[in-house]
C-alpha cells in the first residue's frame, strides 16, 4: 500500500478565483452561496469575496434566480422532491427567502401530486407489509422524506392503500 501524501492547500488570488468561478459557473450553475463556500475553501480573503461575487453578478455568471429556477426543475422532475425538501436545500445554498419562495410558487402543484402518486405506487412494490395500517405508515413516511406536505401525502397514501385493498 502506498503511503498517503498529503495536498497541500493552495491558496488563490481574487483575480485566479474570479477565472476559476467563471469556468465553474460557465459549466452548470453556481449559487452565490456556491461562490462564497468555494472561495473561502480557496482562501480567498474575506474581504476580497464580495467584490469577485459582485464582478460574477456584474457579468451575469452567477445569477441566484436563475440558478433556484433550474435547481427546482430538476428536482421536480427527475428526483421527486416536494416544497419542503426543495426549500430545505435552497436555504442550505444560500439564496433569500424571496426568492425560494418566487420560484416555488411558479412549481405546478397538480404535477407534484401527480409525482407523488407515481412515485408511491413505485414504493409499494418493493414495500414489505403485514396489514394496510403498516403499508399505510411506511408510505407516509416515504412521502414525507420527499418532502411533501402531510395533508397531500395522506391523500395520495389512501387512494393508494384503497386501491390496494
Amino acid at each position: 500500500m502506498l503511503p498517503k501524501v498529503e495536498k497541500t492547500k493552495r491558496n488563490k488570488t481574487p483575480e485566479q478565483a474570479l477565472k476559476a468561478l467563471m469556468r465553474l459557473a460557465s459549466r452548470a450553475e453556481k449559487s452565490s452561496g456556491d461562490a462564497m463556500r468555494l472561495m473561502a475553501g480557496w482562501g480567498v480573503e474575506p474581504s476580497q469575496r464580495q467584490s469577485v461575487l459582485d464582478k460574477l453578478i456584474a457579468m451575469k455568471f452567477i445569477d441566484d434566480r436563475r440558478y433556484a429556477d433550474a435547481f427546482v426543475r430538476d428536482k421536480l422532475r427527475f428526483s421527486g422532491w416536494g416544497a419542503y425538501k426543495i426549500r430545505t436545500a435552497l436555504r442550505g445554498k444560500g439564496l433569500s427567502q424571496q426568492i425560494i419562495d418566487e420560484v416555488l410558487s411558479q412549481a405546478d402543484g397538480a404535477e407534484m401530486k401527480e409525482r407523488l402518486q407515481r412515485s408511491l405506487a413505485t414504493k409499494m412494490k418493493s414495500v414489505k407489509y403485514s396489514s394496510p395500517y403498516d403499508l399505510r405508515n411506511k408510505l407516509m413516511r416515504y412521502g414525507a422524506s420527499l418532502g411533501y406536505d402531510f395533508d397531500v401525502v395522506a391523500d395520495a397514501v389512501a387512494g393508494i392503500v384503497k386501491a390496494e385493498d
